[in-house]
């Protein structure tokens, strides 16, 4: 009996489907299944043959289809139900959970990390409580760093204060002990989310004297009112992981799609780009929309915004946030234009 281009052309269709759902299933049970990686993987394995046996083997094809898509369901059901958690052995320098308290201008910190490092691994903890005049908040900042593909970066907003003060924040994975971080694992139910509020000796001395990522530093067009705005918008997530832990994932719920969150939240409208995801790339992304400096032609601004040529021999010192700020173009003159930060 022939059969019709059209139900050829459905037949195909289903498999990829199928196959697409098999492989991430099969993924979900290896890396988010039993502690014991060989149960993982037998799970994993018979998950996937059952699966793919079902509409080779089995007629009437279209239920066969439809068994092998309610195993993904209950599979997927399993997966949606794995809960994250703040009770775990954490890595030390992810074991405090940052809280912020607001008090009409008075903001105050705790555990804000200060750590005083000596290599990468090696360092005296330090967790500290700080507290911030809101009404002396001036400026927001935008840390931009490479550590292996060009095309993916890190990205930490640091908000000024005219004081000299800048507090950092760095969304990040929150590891437990011996635990590491993989971009593959981080599309599964890994990593509970953690965002590090931070002294800039901290988060970014890491990078530039210890980790030696390319650090790029770009002030932002962005007026203090918006800024604080979105300081208030990123504690307001802080409290509620402190109270409720969230998954990390490494496409929806990152440290730069979640920046773009928190931009929706106070201004909306933000227009979706490949950059966003490819964050590499972000800052020209920044640069086409003059939310950056475009005084000076972007590979000029670039490389002026490099910090490690300057600051990678220097002390980590109390001047470092104003040293590492010395060479950079000045920040851009706000002018209240729509789908920008």
């Amino acid at each position: 009996m022939k059969i019709s281009p059209f139900k050829w052309f459905g037949l195909l269709l289903l498999w990829i489907v199928l196959l697409a759902a098999v492989a991430w299933g099969s993924a979900a049970l290896w890396f988010d299944g039993p502690a014991s990686r060989p149960l993982a993987g037998l799970l994993a394995a018979l998950y996937a043959l059952t699966s793919l046996s079902l509409p080779l083997w089995f007629t009437p094809r279209r239920r066969a289809f439809l068994l092998a898509f309610f195993l993904f369901a209950v599979l997927l059901g399993w997966w949606l139900s794995l809960a994250p958690s703040n009770d775990r052995d954490w890595q030390a320098d992810v074991a405090q959970l940052p809280t912020a308290e607001i008090q009409g201008d008075k903001l105050t910190i705790r555990n804000l990390r200060n750590f005083d490092y000596r290599s990468e691994t090696d360092y005296t903890e330090r967790w500290e409580t700080r507290s911030y005049d809101l009404s002396r908040l001036r400026g927001l900042d935008l840390h931009h760093i490479y550590w292996g593909s060009p095309n993916i970066a890190h990205t930490i907003l640091s908000w000024e204060f005219d004081d000299g003060q800048h507090l950092a924040i760095s969304i990040e994975t929150r590891k437990e002990t011996g635990e590491s971080y993989s971009a593959v694992r981080g599309f599964f139910r890994q990593y509970e989310l953690y965002y590090v509020v931070a002294d800039e000796r901290d988060v970014i001395a890491l990078r530039t004297h210890h980790r030696h990522e390319d650090v790029y530093l770009y002030r932002l067009r962005t007026p203090p009112e918006r800024a604080r705005a979105m300081l208030l918008n990123y504690l307001e997530t802080v409290n509620r992981l402190a109270e409720k832990p969230k998954w990390y994932n490494a496409l929806r719920q990152n440290c730069t799609t979640t920046i773009l969150f928190h931009i929706e939240n106070v201004i909306g409208g933000i227009p979706r780009d490949w950059r966003w995801l490819a964050n590499g790339h972000l800052d020209e992304l920044l640069y086409q929309y003059g939310v950056i400096n475009r005084d000076l032609p972007f590979p000029e601004l670039k490389s002026r915004s490099h910090l490690n040529p300057v600051v990678s021999a220097l002390p980590v010192d109390a001047d470092f946030s104003s040293t590492i700020r010395r060479q950079l173009p000045p920040r851009p003159a706000f002018t209240d234009r729509r789908n920008s930060p």
